[in-house]
């Protein structure tokens, strides 16, 4: 006999059936595509012990990544003033004001986003 022969893979084995809801099987769906994985591989792998680790969404990833420039722009600017820089001259309290105003609006919805990252999207 050849190698292939003596090889058993899981297909060649013998299935588990699971019998399950509709509203059960909705729900393993969601949890294994939120994980990136199949039905199949995240019910074998659960059952097997091994803990989920999802993945992380690449929108919120990508949102994050747009805050975080935001945040380096209004930086710069914040500098550029602290700095009596000429280009800044014109540049009232009120300016500057709204400027850190910004800024703390804008850490405010990266946490959200974070929070969006790291928790669950079925306890949000």
């Amino acid at each position: 006999m050849n190698d292939k022969a003596k090889r058993i893979t899981r297909k060649s084995s013998t299935p588990i059936k699971v019998y399950c809801l509709p509203e059960e099987k909705e729900h393993i769906e969601a949890q294994a595509k939120r994980a990136g994985m199949s039905a199949a591989r995240y019910l074998r792998e659960v059952g097997q012990g091994y803990k989920i680790k999802g993945v992380v969404d690449c929108e919120q990833v990508g949102e994050l990544a747009r805050i975080n420039g935001d945040l380096g722009r209004l930086g710069g600017l914040l500098k550029l003033w602290l700095t009596d820089d000429v280009r800044t001259a014109q540049f009232g309290q009120s300016t500057i004001l709204a400027v850190l105003s910004k800024i703390e609006a804008t850490q405010e919805e990266m946490g959200n986003i974070m929070t969006k990252v790291v928790m669950p999207r079925s306890k949000l």
